[in-house]
């Protein structure tokens, strides 16, 4: 199916690398201006010269850390500034964080709570008004498994991914009426740095790493970031329209919860 976003715009956090990044690709492929969001500089600098070469439309970079309100804040100014409106918003920004509940404190769960639940509520705040004036919107809350399915040591990221879950299908029904959708995609096992430094931490190669974990998906192999991106850019046009408060898995069928 050939997908056109021609005429909208989209902003896609964390998206410099991994799975932002291959949306970001996607949907700029697809003819929609894009803005992507990320702390750094040079790795923003260089996800947009690489998005260019393969874009219909307008791609910027806007260096903000997500997980400050007055960061979200001025990287929307900006976007507004480039594009004039935001049709589309994929909350990707935040790592996975986790181990044994003896180890949480209250100060990394606040913040694994600023990076993740408050600042796609903060980036929804600022965007939904527009989106409901004009009576077309598309949101995606990027979570994990774990939202549905959390293991034992997996927090904080299965308490906030979960609350980013019942974030979307509340604000799926409160947006429905102006025609503003809202889903979740729900990440498995999909290749990303995160999985790099990962490795790097268990100090294995990464194959060993990946051959690990390849034992708990049902087809047998990590999932692509190209893969997340398809069904993100199947959701946000016009193809996807009657979808809205859904949390689908992409994981290779890992999750033991549909």
């Amino acid at each position: 199916m050939e997908i056109s976003l021609k005429g909208r715009s989209a902003i896609v956090t964390g998206g410099s690398k991994g799975i932002g990044y291959a949306v970001a690709t996607r949907f700029a492929e697809s003819g929609a201006d894009v803005a992507i969001l990320a702390r750094t500089r040079e790795t923003l600098d260089q996800a947009v010269n690489a998005i260019k070469a393969k874009a219909k439309g307008k791609v910027i970079g806007v260096q903000a850390d997500v997980s400050e309100a007055a960061g979200i804040q001025r990287a929307y100014d900006d976007v507004m500034k480039a594009f004039g409106k935001v049709d589309i918003v994929v909350n990707n920004a935040g790592t996975s964080r986790n181990g044994a509940f003896e180890k949480l404190t209250d100060e990394i769960m606040q913040k694994d709570l600023e990076d993740k639940l408050f600042a796609a509520l903060r980036m929804i705040r600022l965007v939904s008004p527009q989106m409901k004036e004009r009576r077309w919107g598309r949101i995606i809350n990027v979570l994990n498994i774990g939202a549905k399915a959390p293991r034992a040591n997996s927090m904080p990221t299965s308490v906030s991914r979960a609350a980013g879950m019942a974030m979307t299908k509340a604000l799926s029904q409160e947006f429905a009426p102006f025609n503003v959708l809202v889903n979740a995609m729900l990440v498995g096992f999909i290749e990303a740095d995160q999985h790099v430094q990962a490795a790097k931490r268990e100090n294995i190669p990464l194959a060993d790493y990946v051959k690990a974990r390849e034992k708990e998906i049902p087809l047998g192999r990590i999932g692509k970031a190209e893969e997340f991106a398809n069904l993100a850019c199947f959701l946000v046009s016009d193809a996807g329209g009657y979808i809205t408060g859904t949390a689908t898995n992409v994981d290779g069928g890992r999750s033991p919860v549909v």
